[in-house]
């Protein structure tokens, strides 16, 4: 068995050294880098070879990559680099990495085609001015023979650890069973599922009820597969701590007395020891020297298995490395990998990149998928606020102050063609953009002499701007470009808001889910399955599956209080009569409710009038921007025995993603559908979604609201021995359209009481 590596990844692992530096990035977007790369390679001769697939072995050690390009008139190959800024403030640490790559790609060449010699070229592109350094030497194929063979034998020896370890991992994993005597109902048809997709490199969309452990039931296959398919990693996406926990607590109870290297990685800002401290050398300690303690740090790292993140900091300390950095390199070498959608779905994602440049064959499991939605339209939007902009030229030194005025003049002049509060423009702004290149580029410049970094308000404001136009390079149907005009400041000045903003993040997501062997969407709630399919850009064979419930009608009684309307012109009058449910009920069974309301101000003027009108029934509120330890108060108040009703908005952070099961809650109220608010932001996303699928209404408003009322109904019955109530709250539940998106298992009762004389007024 060989053992494949990228040329980019031996270097990587042979050639950095020195302090970790990150003053000289960010490098230009990835669009930039093609782009630049496809000029470069334009102003060669015909006979110029672009993309030289070249591989080489060194005993069991298959090297392989691709070279830029080749120019057999001169004898020269070229490694492109494209750049921002000053070259010269370049550290040699990335020099030397560079040179690496050519000199390997350089022996791959020789030897493939028997050149005596070669003329090696770092070729670096400024994006900026396209301007080319060309920096030359000339190489003897023995020499670079010999450079190859040494680079080789510094990872020769981890690389016949690393096969022991996969050749060890794929015989525990062909041997795993599962570590529980009996499937729950639904389980097993998930997990053979996933089975399946995963060995016939399908993707699988399946939405599976809460409680029949879908975590387990999709790890297990998924790793069960490992062998056969020689899949080369696994990795784990979760919208919220919650799923990444689920994930760690089913791999430690699967990997237990394995040879599986599991890693949880998690975010900059909460992995970082010194917030405080710009990153390279001069400035944080755990940065200077951070390739030269690494090599230790890793092996150390991967002697245990299980390297969530508080063993993983545990390492890093113990080695004096950044443990985010750390993790970064670490997940290279494990096995699953456990992380936030971003980690692979992002624009410059890291799981992704990987697997990209190590060709790497990956199983990817996405957990609550519902979620991708959203967190997608996010990754794939971007936002400048002139009020962010004027706090940053307040703070800004005096060498960036005029590259900021020029953005402020064009932003200025764009505003002034504004009539309306808010506006869809047909075409981005080509000199507001050139502004912000402009001012990104200084900003680069200085922070290669600026070991103190950025006051904050400039800080953030740059990150900013990078996302904003890297988003701007790819911005198509799929997003809108809208401004918004804001309200004067207390000195009259008037400001805008500018967006990019996503409507369709199947565009993005889907070439990330085609690099997968095979991937699973699962959820709760992935219904109806079209609206998925087309938001989430899953390919036109993937499969799709619905589980059996584990549950059964008995055991949840749902209402719908079709004599209430909680439509925004009906609130007032709908108060009392949801009050006297909420009494009637509790009265009835007492016991742990949640009740759902579409906005806070609408819950407390409930919970308000349920004070005054029934002082003795215990109430407890979700406040806006609630801390972790009031959430956590919050939940802590329910618990088995207790009595009480807990208010929550729909679609926050109680909606889904807790566990109360058996008396913790026997109940749950929800007054509303959970529809987005009718603004113009929504209603162009309406006109949008209408023109790519026919209809706008449904992918825009009904079935994102119907997704959060099916998730907050779904906190009630957690496991087959729950019993409880549901009650829908509004007349618009009692609709065809509307009972065909809630879940089949359902039995749905609607009360004896009249519809109330508003509702006939008003559509779905």
């Amino acid at each position: 068995m060989s053992y494949r590596v990228a040329v980019r990844s031996l270097c990587e692992f042979t050639a950095k050294q020195g302090d970790l530096d990150l003053r000289f990035t960010p490098s230009p977007s990835a669009q930039e880098g093609i782009v630049g790369h496809g000029l470069v390679t334009g102003r060669r001769g015909a006979g110029y070879e672009r993309e030289v697939a070249l591989e080489g072995r060194y005993g069991e050690l298959l090297v392989r990559g691709r070279a830029d390009g080749y120019d057999p008139a001169l004898n020269r190959l070229e490694e492109i680099k494209t750049y921002r800024g000053d070259l010269a403030r370049q550290p040699a640490n990335h020099r030397a990495l560079h040179w690496a790559q050519a000199r390997v790609y350089g022996w791959l060449l020789c030897r493939s085609r028997n050149l005596p010699a070669i003329e090696l070229a770092l070729v670096y592109f400024d994006v900026a001015s396209q301007k080319e350094t060309l920096l030359l030497e000339r190489r003897d194929a023995e020499e670079l023979r010999a450079f190859f063979e040494a680079q080789c034998q510094a990872f020769l020896t981890w690389a016949e650890q690393e096969l022991a370890h996969r050749e060890a991992r794929d015989r525990a994993l062909a041997e795993l069973r599962f570590p529980y005597p009996n499937f729950r109902p639904g389980q097993r048809q998930l997990a053979e599922a996933v089975y399946k997709a995963a060995c016939t490199g399908t993707h699988l969309m399946a939405q599976a009820p809460t409680g029949i452990g879908k975590t387990l039931a999709t790890l297990f296959p998924q790793l069960k597969a490992c062998p056969g398919q020689k899949l080369d990693k696994l990795f784990f996406l979760a919208a919220k701590t919650s799923g990444r926990r689920l994930a760690l607590d089913a791999l430690a109870t699967l990997g237990r007395g394995r040879p599986l290297r599991v890693l949880e990685l998690t975010a900059r800002d909460k992995a970082c020891e010194h917030p405080d401290l710009a990153c390279h050398g001069e400035s944080c300690p755990l940065a200077r020297g951070f390739y030269d303690r690494l090599p230790e740090a890793r092996a150390a790292a991967l002697e245990t298995p299980f390297l969530d993140q508080a063993r993983l900091r545990e390492v890093a300390q113990a080695h004096r490395v950044c443990p985010y950095y750390l993790g970064q390199e670490l997940a290279r070498w494990v096995d699953v990998t456990v992380g936030d959608y971003n980690y692979y779905f992002d624009l410059t994602a890291l799981l992704h990149g990987l697997t990209q440049a190590n060709q790497w064959r990956v199983g990817v499991l996405v957990d609550e998928a519902h979620n991708l939605l959203e967190r997608g339209r996010g990754m794939y939007s971007a936002e400048l606020d002139q009020r962010d902009l004027r706090a940053a030229r307040r703070q800004a030194p005096a060498e960036l102050k005029k590259p900021l005025e020029r953005i402020q003049r064009a932003w200025s002049a764009l505003a002034r063609e504004q009539v309306r509060p808010y506006e869809v423009k047909e075409e981005l702004p080509g000199k507001l953009l050139a502004a912000l290149q402009q001012a990104i580029g200084a900003i680069n410049d200085f922070l290669a002499d600026a070991p103190a970094g950025l006051d904050v308000e400039l800080q953030a404001f740059y990150f900013d701007m990078l996302q904003f136009c890297r988003l701007a390079e790819l911005f198509d149907r799929h997003s809108l470009f809208d401004c918004s005009l804001l309200p004067p400041d207390r000195r009259g000045r008037a400001a805008s808001r500018l967006c990019l903003r996503n409507v369709l993040p199947a565009p993005f997501l889907a070439p990330r889910l085609a690099q997968a062997r095979s991937a699973v969407l699962f959820s709760a709630t992935l219904s109806p399955r079209r609206f998925y399919a087309d938001t989430l850009g899953l390919p036109t064979n993937s499969v799709w599956l619905e589980a059996d419930s584990p549950f059964r009608a008995e055991q949840l009684s749902v209402r719908i209080a079709r004599h209430i309307s909680t439509r925004y012109g009906d609130r007032a009058a709908s108060l009392e009569p949801i009050v006297e449910l909420l009494a009637r009920q509790y009265r009835e069974r007492p016991g742990n409710y949640l009740a759902f309301f579409s906005s806070f101000d609408y819950l407390r003027q409930v919970s308000a009038l349920l004070a005054e009108r029934h002082p003795d029934i215990p109430f407890w509120e979700q406040t806006r921007s609630m801390e972790e330890d009031a959430r956590q108060a919050f939940i802590e108040r329910f618990q088995a025995g207790g009595r009480g009703i807990g208010f929550a908005v729909l679609g926050g952070a109680f909606g889904e993603g807790i566990d109360l099961p058996g008396e913790r809650l026997i109940g749950a109220f929800i007054a509303t559908l959970g529809l987005p608010q009718v603004n113009p932001v929504n209603e162009e996303f309406k006109t949008r979604l209408a023109a790519l699928f026919g209809s706008g209404y449904d992918y825009a408003y009904l079935y994102p609201g119907l997704q959060k009322v099916v998730q907050a109904a779904g906190r009630v019955i957690r496991t087959p021995q729950d019993e409880g109530v549901v009650h829908l709250i509004d007349d618009r539940f009692a609709r065809p359209q509307v009972r065909r998106l809630l879940p089949s298992w359902w039995r749905i009762e609607e009360d004896a009481q009249l519809t109330c004389s508003s509702s006939s007024q008003h559509v779905v």
